[in-house]
């Protein structure tokens, strides 16, 4: 490689990958889209079809119950007559034991209806308190509010009211039930026929046999079972977690409603159908409840099988895509790339290398592009080479001009340079030697008009010996190299205020180690003379130094007139002066902030008691602070 040149990074991948990339990443984009689109589309009626077979399913289980219920009510009502006539025999014996029950023969009343009818007598509490059928004996229907409050309003009136076969409290076994009230309405007479005198004719119709065909037409059912309103079991096997399942049963009586409950380890499905079978003729409440237990790993074998089709048929479609993308990158790109090669030799000097052109028209259009763009690039290189030397000529004369304005600018700066230190130096001796004659002449002058105006006089040279001391102060910052060395920040203070006899200065100490140089003196020198200058001689200064991290917050506060906020942003700028009548030359507060930056520190103007500018002014600044084991 000749010098001068650089290697041409290469790109990491070429166009022709990054076009098949692009069309392969838009294509298979569009047809992973299409895809879950028509699987969410396919799942959803799949689940909703699921849906409709379900509820077809328990609308038809509930249809069945409902029409089993009312060929078992007209049974029921057959058997109406035949207790109403065996009431006149329980009448007769209460009226006999002079409205006392306990005086009864129920047993003897039991016999007179051949046996097959036990007797109760309820109290106004609604328990059983004498009874031929010794389970029921003390069975308490208060606990059943809706049963109790219908055999209340039985008691109260005056008719007898028949009640369908229903599944008994203590035993569990059917029995039909028909109530009559005493004649001065103090107890409830009831008979239960027993379940062996109907049973044969009441097995002709049975729940099971009306649900059993619709398990056989939904195969998504994998078990019925029909429950009473007492919790027990009437159509159905038993099973291990029988007490969940009342639970549930009982909960779907209280709702009196449909809810379900999924089990997704097991791919089950279970649904508690309320059939609500209440009839306000009848005291006894005969509706039941249907748990179906759907199979729901049907359902889901079947989405996974979509689920491999789809992706089946989208590996095939991306394939092909593939394919195609390449054929089609070759075909776009081969153009470019002799557009490339040419290119390529041009930019290697070979200008009349030829610029072939082909394919599309954009093609065509860019090739005699770059072919213009070459002829001028001749044209323009002859022309170069023409003035190439005209240039270097001027190149010379500009340098060696350079050359002479920079000699004389360092002459200008070396003599400027001596010329201020001389004039600082002689001036500072005039001065010194000028206030020394005028504090001796004012001393002789002592009581007389004449001491005032020499007062005056010496002032002036005090501000001359101030300025030129600001003056050498900042052509030393200006001027010199920062070199920053570790400083003990409390004898540096302590010399400061000792070289500021008759001012009030308070100070406690402090053990801060800073970044500084001996400039750092000027700093307190400038803020104690401008505190005596504007706040007088009774003017009280306190230095506070707290140190905060890696920085050190220095504040050096007075009890003067303070410092207006309209001032303040301004009061550190190069010959900004004070509204004050003692206001200086401008350059204490700027030289201030020149070593303040120098040192890596910031400052600024506070009030001394926050909010009240009037109550003395407060200079607080930073220093970078020499921590233990560093350097800074």
């Amino acid at each position: 490689m000749t010098a001068g040149k650089q290697a041409r990074p290469s790109p990491a991948l070429s166009l022709e990958v990054y076009l098949l990339l692009a069309m392969l990443l838009t294509m298979g984009t569009v047809i992973c889209l299409i895809s879950v689109v028509d699987f969410r589309g396919i799942t959803q009626e799949l689940k909703e079809n699921a849906g409709e077979f379900q509820d077809q399913t328990e609308s038809g289980v509930v249809l069945s119950v409902t029409l089993v219920d009312a060929g078992l009510k007209l049974f029921d009502d057959t058997l109406n007559q035949r207790m109403k006539t065996g009431f006149d025999l329980v009448l007769a014996e209460y009226e006999r034991a002079g409205g006392d029950p306990a005086a009864m023969d129920l047993s003897r009343v039991k016999g007179e209806l051949g046996g097959e009818m036990d007797v109760y007598v309820i109290n106004a509490r609604g328990v059983v308190e004498y009874t031929t059928y010794p389970p029921d004996l003390g069975l308490d229907f208060s606990k059943i509010p809706y049963f109790y409050d219908r055999i209340t309003e039985i008691r109260l009136g005056d008719a007898f009211v028949a009640d369908r076969v229903v599944s008994t409290i203590s035993t569990g076994e059917l029995r039909k039930y028909a109530y009559m009230p005493s004649p001065d309405h103090r107890y409830l007479f009831e008979i239960g026929l027993a379940e062996s005198k109907f049973r044969e004719y009441r097995t002709a119709l049975n729940y099971g046999d009306a649900v059993r065909e619709l398990v056989n037409l939904d195969p998504g059912i994998q078990e019925i079972r029909i429950f009473n309103c007492l919790g027990t079991r009437i159509v159905g096997e038993a099973h291990p977690d029988d007490d969940y399942s009342l639970a549930m049963v009982q909960r779907a009586y209280r709702e009196r409603g449909t809810f379900e409950v999924e089990n997704a380890t097991a791919g089950e499905l279970t649904r508690y159908v309320f059939v609500d079978l209440m009839d306000i003729d009848y005291p006894s409440d005969p509706s039941l409840v249907v748990e179906l237990t759907y199979n729901t790993r049907a359902t889901e074998a079947k989405l996974v099988e979509i689920f491999g089709q789809h992706m089946s048929a989208l590996f095939i479609a991306i394939l092909c895509i593939g394919c195609f993308s390449v054929l089609a990158t070759h075909h776009l790109t081969r153009p470019l790339h002799t557009l490339v090669e040419d290119v390529d030799a041009v930019a290697r000097v070979n200008l009349d290398h030829p610029i072939r052109v082909g394919g599309a028209e954009e093609f065509v259009l860019l090739g005699e592009s770059i072919s213009a763009m070459v002829a001028s690039l001749k044209e323009t290189l002859r022309k170069l080479r023409e003035s190439e030397g005209e240039i270097v000529r001027h190149s010379h004369a500009l340098e060696e001009l350079v050359r002479e304005r920079t000699a004389d600018l360092a002459e200008s700066n070396r003599l400027t340079t001596l010329y201020l230190d001389i004039i600082g130096h002689d001036i500072n001796n005039a001065n010194n030697t000028a206030s020394l004659y005028a504090e001796m002449l004012e001393a002789d002058l002592a009581g007389e008009p004449e001491a005032e105006l020499l007062r005056k006089a010496r002032m002036g040279l005090t501000k001359s010996i101030e300025i030129v001391r600001n003056v050498n102060t900042i052509q030393y910052i200006q001027g010199g190299a920062r070199s920053l060395r570790p400083i003990d920040l409390d004898p540096l203070i302590r010399r400061e205020i000792e070289r500021s006899p008759g001012s009030r200065i308070t100070y406690s100490g402090t053990t801060a180690v800073i970044f500084a140089d001996d400039l750092l003196s000027e700093v307190f020198a400038n803020l104690f003379g401008n505190a005596v200058k504007f706040g007088g001689p009774e003017v009280e200064i306190t230095v506070r130094v707290e140190e905060h991290g890696e920085d050190v917050l220095v504040s050096v506060e007075d009890t003067g007139p303070g410092i207006p906020d309209a001032v303040k942003p301004q009061l550190f700028e190069r010959l900004h002066r004070g509204t004050h009548g003692m206001a200086g030359t401008g350059l204490g507060l700027y030289i201030c902030r020149m070593l303040v930056s120098r040192y890596d520190g910031a400052i600024r103007a506070d009030d001394r008691v926050p909010g009240s500018p009037e109550l003395g002014a407060a200079i607080r600044f930073t220093l970078r602070q020499v921590k233990s084991g560093g350097d800074g």
